[in-house]
């Protein structure tokens, strides 16, 4: 990757595709690690089962694949696509809408859980940012569909909405790396993991995963 900068003072970067193609492997190890870990460690996935640990697994398994893998890739969208800008605009809400509904099923499995083995419900830091990160992902795909997709938008809003859009949609994502990197974290903690090698899953997990969101605020800067 090369970085140069333009005579207006900013830096552009020159060989975006090896961003995306890097974040693109990211998700790949990610989905694999978080896969084994859950499947092998952690007896695998139900939504319902007398294996109370088997309904909270589709939560973690979800809440990264679905949602914070799937939204880095609908951001990543606009620089892998080889397609019109228009097609661009599509190909993003859809996989944004993708990671929100599997945001919204993973919550359902956590509160099912919750309900099940008579544990609180949103008592915890990563639960608040998780949380809030749901609800505001939610009202962001809302408002842009009602601006970018709907066709009686008008061209003057949507030029001016376009600017906070990304930054509102990016710093969501953030907040989503933040709720699975805390999740990660109090998982751990939760279950006594030492310096073992479901220990080491998850750590690396959590590293790629904030590798993954570097990945991603970089291609927004191209």
């Amino acid at each position: 990757m090369v970085i140069n900068k333009s005579s207006g003072s900013s830096y552009q970067v020159k060989s975006p595709m090896a961003i995306t193609i890097f974040g693109h492997l990211l998700f790949i190890a990610i989905t694999t690690l978080v896969l084994v870990w859950l499947l092998h460690f952690r007896e695998g996935l139900a939504f319902s089962s007398s294996n109370k640990s088997k309904i909270f697994n589709i939560h973690p398994m979800l809440m990264v694949i679905g949602f914070v893998l799937m939204a880095g890739e609908a951001i990543m969208a606009y620089t892998t696509t080889p397609t019109s800008r228009k097609n661009h605009k599509l190909f993003h809400m859809i996989l944004h809408l993708i990671a929100l509904l599997t945001g919204i099923i993973g919550v359902i499995a956590v509160f099912k859980y919750h309900n099940e083995s008579g544990i609180p419900h949103v008592y915890t830091l990563h639960s608040w940012i998780g949380l809030s990160t749901i609800i505001l992902f939610g009202l962001q795909w809302i408002l842009s569909f009602l601006t970018f997709l709907f066709p009686g938008a008008r061209t003057s809003t949507r030029s001016r909405v376009a600017p906070w859009h990304a930054l509102i949609g990016i710093t969501i994502f953030f907040m989503a790396i933040v709720a699975a990197e805390t999740g990660l974290v109090e998982k751990f903690i939760f279950l006594g993991l030492r310096r073992n090698q479901e220990g080491l899953i998850v750590n690396f997990i959590g590293l790629l995963i904030l590798l993954f969101g570097i990945s991603v605020g970089v291609t927004v800067l191209m």
